[in-house]
């Protein structure tokens, strides 16, 4: 079958349908465009995706997700009055997933935020005296930095900076930094020492001189981020989980214990826990406003047996009914549109 394909690579480049169009050519005349996305009807940093498809003679144009962005939607009906035909919802929960932190950034007006946390056995990040400062190992560590790939940004706070001086960037089996970094934002009052790794030259650096986790993501919000990396130490960590503003949560689990040393996360506040299908719901004084966070263990990265598991949470859509045990989906390009022509 003659096709040719298109991808929305980042903010500010081309649209997935005027990039399959690019690389169609003339051929495009006739053709059906199959689309995750409601092509975009409106002009930002780029032209309209609607009026391109019907410039360039499209005639049939297959659509899964309608455009939640009330800026950009009503292109579906900008086609069928330019006499194209258009079929949508096809697979529409698939691009859903496929987007969901696009998506969920654009329905809240915030980043999708995941807490990313290693842990012993009896929820210690390290030891009293401070060393063991990494619980996890080599292959939970590789696998952060894989994580970290599929964010466009990293969230810490300024405790995190001044005592383990993170550099925050995502590098390979080899340690090798990545052409592409995510942006490193430091939260916290506190001024930077200028010689902290995370201020080198690497990646770019903000520092969001708030201790608000609401500010915090609405700052980042207006930079345009969609998906959070919250890395930070055990106090900034409860603020978010507080505040109802964790989404998701990748947990490390060593297979070891400390017996004393800092908590992996500070306190909540929760007065009991309840079990919720095959993982465990925190209750707590107040109900988070997406459903409570219900975990489930994923496959360990490795066999050996030092190696820690790794258990990923997300919150359900509604709070009487969590799901039984969530299973990670296949992480997908982070990029909101893909078409085909």
């Amino acid at each position: 079958m003659d096709r040719a394909e298109g991808f929305h690579r980042g903010a500010g480049s081309a649209h997935a349908e005027v990039d399959a169009l690019t690389a169609a050519g003339d051929r495009a005349r006739g053709a059906t465009a199959v689309v995750t996305l409601e092509p975009c009807n409106h002009t930002g940093r780029t032209g309209p995706c609607a009026q391109a498809l019907i410039a360039a003679g499209v005639r049939r144009v297959v659509h899964a997700q309608r455009d939640p962005n009330p800026d950009a939607a009503g292109g579906a009906e900008t086609l069928r009055v330019a006499g194209i035909e258009v079929v949508d919802g096809l697979l529409a929960d698939d691009a859903h997933a496929l987007n969901r932190v696009w998506t969920f950034a654009v329905e809240t007006g915030r980043p999708f935020v995941t807490w990313k946390f290693a842990t012993t056995l009896d929820g210690r990040s390290a030891a009293a005296d401070g060393t063991s400062r990494w619980v996890s190992g080599t292959a939970a560590r590789r696998d952060t930095h894989r994580l970290r790939a599929l964010v466009d940004t990293m969230l810490v706070g300024t405790n995190t900076v001044e005592v383990d001086d993170p550099q925050l960037t995502v590098r390979d089996a080899h340690d090798r930094p990545l052409p592409h970094q995510p942006l490193r934002a430091v939260m916290g009052l506190r001024d930077l020492a200028p010689d902290r790794r995370v201020l080198d030259d690497q990646a770019e650096t903000v520092h969001l001189r708030t201790r608000d986790p609401h500010l915090a993501l609405q700052a980042l919000r207006e930079r345009d981020r969609q998906h959070v990396f919250l890395e930070g130490g055990p106090t900034l960590a409860a603020a978010f989980v507080h505040e109802g503003l964790v989404d998701e949560v990748v947990v490390y689990v060593a297979p070891f214990l400390l017996g004393a040393g800092q908590q992996a996360v500070a306190d909540l506040g929760i007065p009991r826990a309840v079990l919720a299908g095959r993982g465990a719901s925190a209750a707590s004084h107040e109900t988070p406003p997406r459903g409570p966070l219900t975990c489930s263990p994923a496959s360990s990265r490795s066999s050996a047996p030092s190696s820690p598991s790794r258990t990923r949470a997300t919150r359900s859509a509604s709070p009487s009914a969590p799901p039984p045990c969530w299973r990670a989906p296949a992480w997908a390009t982070a990029s909101p549109s893909t078409a085909a022509a």
